[in-house]
């Protein structure tokens, strides 16, 4: 089989993952070699927060904890880490929604007592509604009837978590630096995957054999790739991964609002409006801060970018209380949104209580945008070969479940080779690892479809779809059992 060259670089906003530059990755045997290189157990690529956990996880567990492991990263981690008196004035952009589920995950691993618990903001409410016929559903655990069950008996009362992704990254750093035992070969990137071959003292032909810029070369009995969308390791693997771009960005900002919020400091609310273009989120930080990501088109990001940060604030404001129609026009406007919006919302009447506080000042070159696209890979494993997070799958980020989801895989996976050493079997073996695809793939790819679907409904503009789909929120609203089964999943529960 030729060789594939494979040019990677990291995708703009995305956790961060090891850096590649023209990558050889071959699936032939591998020339013989005076150096023998350095066995391992498991060899983990990417060294996000899915890489990051799977380690912590694989370590923390007295049954792995002797597992031989490493960590590849191209980039310098230690210079990505959160200072220790960052100011609760500015955050950054990279954010997510952290669910109950994932909480206890990292907690079990004992890396959320590493958290900067400063920065993390949970939040009891979420109110979502039709940008084009203001049907509305609102998700609160205070006033929703509890959804029962022997796995989850008490009421909630936390929805979500937000957090900056580099205060994940950082918490479980610490975590590892405090259990040890794993070699980290960061600011390195990888220069070859190959199979092995026979040697005097063991078998290589089925073994990954990985090359690093430094010369360096990893035999390991299990790869993980935790690197990426445009993951190398999966192209190593023989995966396919399919799937296709939404022809939307997502534009992300770090904001400052009027005040608490409606709900007072110790009752948080995110919002989120589906508009034709795409939805607006205003997710809650710590203060008066605020996280935005606001899914619309290509050309209307660059335009969003482009603005006078009055401008900017002004467009935010007016996502959440003008028409579409309205919107279509300010995208127009090559400036002065501030005024032309300021006109608008005076003949624009809205229930204040129901939406955003206002916004009042972005913070300076938070504004920025990434593709969105939806992928899925025809499986997560293969021989001597794992993946989790976005090298699996990456979904479109209405509903904030993509670093669930790769927490949920690297819980699993730790779970999966866990048994495979109580069991006495090979860990990287196919036979080992399918335990692993079982349970992970049928739950991602359901969580994909509904977000893919639910972006499809909500671009409609007209027609009896509109009709039917508000019919529908306002349905699952009334229902309190419903609906307090939709919040159960999305906090991760069962």
């Amino acid at each position: 089989m030729p060789p594939r060259l494979l040019f990677g670089t990291p995708r703009a906003l995305s956790p961060p993952s090891a850096v590649w530059v023209r990558v050889r990755l071959q699936r032939r045997f591998a020339s013989s070699s005076a150096d023998a290189p350095e066995v391992y157990d498991v060899v983990c690529v990417g060294g996000g927060p899915a890489g990051l956990s799977l380690l912590a996880g694989l370590k923390a567990s007295p049954i792995t904890s002797g597992l031989k492991v490493a960590l590849i990263e191209g980039q310098d981690l230690q210079k990505s880490r959160l200072q220790k008196d960052a100011s609760l004035e500015s955050f950054s952009n990279r954010c997510s929604s952290l669910t109950p589920a994932s909480v206890r995950n990292l907690q079990e691993i004992g890396a959320w007592s590493h958290v900067n618990t400063s920065r993390v903001q949970p939040y009891q409410e979420m109110q979502v509604w039709d940008g084009v016929t203001d049907a509305r559903i609102s998700f609160d655990w205070d006033t929703a009837k509890p959804f029962l069950s022997p796995r989850n008996p008490a009421k909630p009362t936390t929805i979500a978590y937000m957090i900056e992704n580099v205060n994940t990254t950082t918490m479980l750093l610490s975590r590892l630096e405090e259990l040890g035992g794993v070699d980290m070969f960061t600011s390195t990137k990888v220069s070859s995957i190959e199979l092995g071959t026979d040697t005097e003292k063991m078998d290589f032909s089925s073994w990954p054999i990985l090359t690093l810029s430094d010369g360096k070369t990893l035999a390991a009995r299990l790869l993980v790739g935790a690197d990426g969308a445009n993951s190398p390791v999966r192209t190593f693997a023989d995966i396919e991964s399919r799937g296709f771009d939404y022809g939307r960005h997502g534009v992300v900002a770090s904001l400052k609002i009027e005040s608490q919020g409606w709900g007072g400091p110790d009752h948080k609310i995110a919002y989120q409006r589906f508009l034709p273009t795409g939805p607006i989120a205003m997710l809650p930080l710590p203060g008066n801060a605020s996280t935005l990501v606001w899914s619309t088109t290509p050309e209307r990001a660059a335009k969003l970018k482009a603005l006078a940060p009055n401008d900017f604030i002004a467009m935010v404001n007016a996502a959440f209380r003008l028409s579409p129609t309205d919107l279509e026009y300010l995208h127009t406007l090559p400036s002065g949104q501030e005024e032309e919006v300021a006109w608008r919302e005076k003949h624009t009447p809205v229930k204040e209580r129901t939406i955003p506080m206002r916004v009042t000042d972005v913070q300076a070159d938070t504004v920025a945008s990434f593709p969105l696209r939806m992928r899925h890979a025809d499986t997560y494993t293969g021989e001597r070969v794992a993946l989790v997070g976005d090298a699996a799958h990456t979904i479109h980020p209405l509903a904030g479940q993509g670093l669930n989801q790769g927490q949920g895989d690297a819980a699993a996976l730790v779970r999966t080779i866990s048994h495979a050493v109580q069991t006495g079997q090979d860990i990287g073996s196919t036979l080992a690892l399918e335990s692993y695809t079982s349970e992970r793939y049928a739950e991602n790819n359901a969580m994909l479809g509904v977000c893919d679907k639910l972006h499809r409904l909500y671009s409609v503009e007209s027609g009896p779809i509109v009709g039917l789909r508000s019919l529908g929120l306002r349905a699952v609203d009334a229902m309190g059992p419903l609906k307090n089964f939709f919040m159960s999943k999305a906090a991760g529960g069962t």
